[in-house]
């Protein structure tokens, strides 16, 4: 008796299941009404000194049911991954133009407007204070921002240096650090920056924001909508 032709639908050689060489040369497909078509044949013509046994033929019926299984399942799964990117996009072009609050210690000052953030504290502390640095690494603000609890700490730069002069706009980078346990201890720090557009990924790469002066970064790092 000649062995079931294993052919698989389309598609699957992106879940590492590939073609044998002979149905990728032929190109064609098993489907399901040709299926059970062979195995009805398969039956009329099985040598009646040697018939099909019952587990192998229910061994054959479960391959085909496990193939069709994964391919209706991959089928399932585009379109939920298809259906959850699309509602993500619409989620994320309403942020456009939004202020958003996320991880890093990069800001840019703009002209009238102050550059603004925040650190997160594990315990409070009875002294928090947040540095401000020119793209040069040389200090230009240090904000003490006293004692302050557990949790987000938000701080804001009026863009004035120590000696009260107005800085030039632009990019500065912040440190921040608090007295925690009688320790000097850096904290990270979390900065306010506005989405100027959006970006919409392929596959597992989602959607990302485009912000002013800081990049890219994921949906899922947005810690605050301001």
């Amino acid at each position: 008796m000649s062995e079931l032709p294993k052919v698989l639908p389309p598609g699957f050689e992106g879940i590492g299941i590939q073609q044998p060489e002979t149905s990728k040369a032929r190109n064609t497909e098993l489907g399901q009404n040709e299926f059970f078509a062979l195995m009805v044949a398969q039956l009329q013509n099985q040598d009646p000194l040697k018939p099909l046994e019952s587990n192998e033929f229910m061994s054959q019926v479960a391959q085909f049911s496990t193939v069709d299984g994964i391919q209706r399942m991959e089928q399932s799964l585009n379109g939920l991954a298809n259906s959850w990117q699309s509602s993500q996009a619409l989620q994320a072009s309403t942020l456009v133009g939004r202020e958003i609050l996320v991880a890093g210690n990069q800001g840019v000052l703009e002209t009238g407007r102050s550059l603004r953030g925040a650190t997160e504290l594990a315990s409070a502390t009875g002294q928090l204070s947040v540095s401000i640095f020119n793209t040069a690494g040389q200090l230009v603000r240090r904000l003490d921002l006293g004692p302050q609890p557990a949790g987000l700490s938000h701080f804001s730069w009026d863009g004035l240096d120590e000696q009260g002069a107005s800085a030039p706009a632009g990019s500065y980078r912040v440190q921040a650090q608090a007295v925690i346990d009688d320790e000097i201890q850096a904290l990270p720090a979390l900065m306010v920056s506005r989405v100027e557009s959006v970006t919409l990924g392929s596959g597992a790469e989602g959607v990302s924001l485009n912000l002013q002066g800081l990049g890219t970064v994921a949906m899922n790092q947005v810690r605050e909508l301001l």
